[in-house]
């Protein structure tokens, strides 16, 4: 398994926590403290910095004391290679039913009028 691999899965792992995702969600507007961070959560403090820890080991994160306070923000650069891997399956386009439909429609009353001829 390449290192490729191993860091796509500690990103797609750490993401698999509703509770991280919502971190994530919460570090978007804004870089916050641990403790507002928490605030959110009905758990505890030890709790939300052990899935802080998670999300920084996968790159996702930055954590930055700052006198006696821990501060995170998002890293964008950690999703930037899962963002690449997902990509590469943006090549498929997603398929229109409404257009289906019609063709399906169009195709069907075609072979119908030849049959009848």
């Amino acid at each position: 398994m390449s290192d490729t691999d191993l860091h796509l899965d500690q990103i797609f792992s750490a993401l698999a926590d509703p509770t991280r995702r919502r971190i994530m969600s919460l570090l978007l507007e804004d870089d916050m403290a641990v403790s507002d961070v928490a605030a959110p959560f009905d758990v505890s403090l030890a709790a939300v910095s052990k899935h802080l820890v998670v999300l920084a080991s996968a790159g996702l994160i930055q954590q930055e004391k700052r006198g006696r306070i821990t501060w995170c923000r998002i890293d964008p650069e950690g999703m930037r290679r899962a963002s690449i891997w997902m990509q590469g399956f943006g090549q498929f386009d997603p398929v229109d039913l409404d257009d289906f439909e019609r063709f399906l429609a169009q195709s069907l009353n075609e072979e119908a009028a030849f049959d009848e001829n």
